[in-house]
């Protein structure tokens, strides 16, 4: 009976720990691209393409991360358990998915503010 709920929670964490993943990649990079073509001086191909990496790696962490800690055990084999259990994994995953937001957030804000750094630089060469 236990292996049966612990297919049940596996049946239930990974496609809602997929979904998070592919929602939050979809709004970060869809939003993103507005400071990559920012950083990149509307260089429309190198803002795609950069941005595509970005979101690749970032499936790739998320992903490998919640496939890492599916593990599961159930000692009490009830359903209280595994609602428990699933409700601490899956809130779990939603704070790291939250952590990976801020972060890329971070390297977008980062990026636009060395742009804007290097114009800047670029304006005064070309006054002196």
């Amino acid at each position: 009976m236990e292996t049966t709920k612990i297919l049940i929670g596996y049946s239930i964490y990974l496609p809602i720990a997929l979904f998070l993943t592919y929602y939050v990649s979809k709004t970060l990079f869809k939003n993103g691209k507005i400071f990559m073509l920012d950083i990149f001086k509307g260089r429309e191909d190198i803002a795609d393409a950069t941005n595509r990496l970005f979101e690749t790696g970032f499936y790739l962490l998320n992903i490998g991360f919640a496939l890492m800690i599916l593990q599961m055990n159930i000692s009490e084999n009830s359903y209280q358990e595994l609602i428990e259990k699933l409700s601490y994994k899956i809130g779990g995953f939603s704070i790291y998915l939250g952590i990976m937001l801020f972060f890329n957030l971070y390297f977008f804000f980062r990026g636009k503010r060395k742009a804007k750094e290097a114009q800047q630089e670029e304006r005064l060469v070309f006054k002196a």
